[in-house]
């Protein structure tokens, strides 16, 4: 059955990028939406890249957004909406199996805290994916820094939502060393030094609009591919160590860029106010990343054998999807284009 024609629907001032993205917003505001399903398989049968489909990735945002309560016109009674979950289940299937079938394996190591954390160790020095932050600390533009910000705060805004998922699923000492890292994320009890309260700090103080999804139309699909491969593996319970993998690279390859990063932002003359966000992470992420890779991912691994491979495939899927949309931005900007979408486009 053929999709009926693109309407102008729209969310919290995201508008749909085609039919399917159309349809899930239309039905998760209560609107009448019939065959999500065939309009998921049209969606797919017509695109050669599902990673970089923009109708794709945001009817996967939204569907996403609508469990984690992110955009407050979603209709929460409508969460486990039938439709919308077989909608969700086709469209997973397909970008998981596009993840594994271009993101590189590396070799599986034994399954010991030490092997496991020695291989991940290996595996972040080895990514040779395009150096964002070095870019940001000598060459970006004002105008470049506020771009940057608007990519970011796609997942910022809401950081450390997707890895709590898997809390409630571990055990013993992975547990407890997830909830270690999830507690600095969100301030440890204090409300104002909560990682997303302080990301949205910067943003105000670079004269952007914190409203969560308030740049979603401004950003491409591989933006929205990074958020949403970590909300694919957070919310699948059978791709746990997807997500214990990617936290691990997570937060392996984050406290140097985020150096770099507060660097730039100071040779532009933003103040602590904005730098503060990434100078907390050069001591904090330096600490996780120890803990995310030995007591966390190895810790897992040795404890379930038969999570290794996909703790491993989502360190590795960490790393190359940032990467794509890191070398998204840095081509834009070498070129001289801006990163966002074109403004025809939205």
């Amino acid at each position: 059955m053929s999709a009926p024609a693109l309407t102008s629907s729209a969310v919290h001032g995201i508008t749909a990028r085609g039919p399917l993205s159309d349809a899930v917003i239309r039905r998760l505001t209560g609107e009448d939406a019939d065959d999500l399903g065939a309009r998921a398989e049209a969606a797919l049968a017509s695109t050669d890249d599902v990673v970089r489909d923009d109708d794709i990735q945001l009817a996967l945002f939204v569907l996403y957004a609508s469990s984690y309560g992110s955009l407050p016109e979603l209709d929460p009674a409508l969460e486990w909406d039938p439709a919308l979950i077989t909608t969700r289940g086709i469209l997973e299937n397909a970008f998981e199996q596009a993840l594994r079938a271009s993101v590189p394996m590396p070799e599986l190591p034994e399954p010991t805290v030490d092997a496991v954390g020695r291989a991940l160790f290996a595996l972040a020095e080895a990514d040779t994916g395009p150096s964002l932050s070095r870019y940001v600390a000598k060459k970006a533009t004002e105008e470049q820094m506020h771009e940057f910000f608007m990519q970011r705060s796609i997942y910022t805004l809401r950081e450390a939502d997707p890895h709590s998922w898997a809390i409630p699923r571990l055990h013993g000492r992975a547990k407890a060393a997830l909830v270690e890292i999830q507690s600095d994320e969100y301030g440890g009890g204090r409300p104002d030094r909560v990682h997303a309260t302080i990301f949205a700090r910067a943003m105000r103080g670079a004269g952007l609009d914190d409203t969560y999804g308030g740049y979603v139309d401004d950003v491409p699909a591989i933006t929205l591919a990074s958020l949403n491969s970590m909300s694919m593996f957070g919310v699948n319970r059978r791709l746990l160590g997807a997500i214990v993998g990617h936290l691990a690279a997570f937060e392996m390859t984050s406290s140097i860029p985020n150096r770099l990063y507060a660097d730039g932002l100071r040779r532009l003359g933003f103040g602590e106010d904005v730098t503060d966000y990434f100078d907390e992470h050069v001591e904090a992420d330096a600490v996780h990343e120890q803990i995310a890779a030995r007591d966390l991912a190895g810790g897992l691994a040795e404890d379930h054998p038969e999570l290794l491979p996909d703790i491993m495939f989502g360190a590795a899927a960490c790393l190359t999807v940032d990467g794509w949309a890191a070398g998204h931005m840095l081509d834009s900007w070498t070129r001289g284009e801006s990163s966002l979408r074109p403004r025809d486009a939205r």
